[in-house]
């Protein structure tokens, strides 16, 4: 059995189980932005239910064309009010660098990738970067209800950086 049918075999025992939740807000009034780590669960680490949140994740939780796309949408078309960004401890996105990584790239495939990876060296100032280019994103309408944290992945607290 392949990790997608037991994926689907999962999806089949939670459908069984599934219901709406009563009094759930119209809309969600918050937009996250997380890195992908499979040890990180935002919707568990913020406490969070279905429905109260637009849950935003990429490799680094990296602030990318694709998310400032999604955060227009979410805030301007769904009505989310503030921006909370995830990064976390440990993260893949600390070990290596842009650059050699896609001369290997393009070395196997003959192209390089025309995207940056983002990799980062300090968590702490990826945060921080990440709220700067959403301040500095006119296309973000509440782009001042804007905080970062960093997750840590081995005692689940989280701790903002300012």
């Amino acid at each position: 059995m392949s990790v997608t049918d037991e994926l689907l075999e999962n999806n089949k025992r939670f459908a069984e189980s599934f219901s709406v939740r009563a009094g759930a807000p119209k809309g969600p009034r918050v937009a996250v932005v997380a890195c992908m780590d499979a040890r990180l669960d935002p919707a568990r680490a913020l406490g969070l239910e279905s429905g109260d949140a637009h849950v935003i994740r990429n490799a680094g939780g990296v602030i990318t064309e694709d998310v400032v796309r999604s955060l227009v949408v979410s805030q301007r078309l769904l009505g989310t009010e503030e921006i909370v960004l995830v990064h976390h401890t440990d993260c893949g996105m600390l070990r290596f660098r842009d650059d050699p990584v896609k001369d290997e790239i393009e070395s196997e495939t003959g192209l390089r990738p025309p995207f940056a990876l983002e990799a980062f060296t300090d968590v702490d100032g990826d945060v921080r970067q990440s709220i700067a280019r959403i301040r500095a994103n006119p296309f973000i309408p509440e782009r001042d209800a804007v905080r970062g944290f960093v997750y840590d992945v081995e005692t689940g607290r989280l701790r903002e950086v300012r």
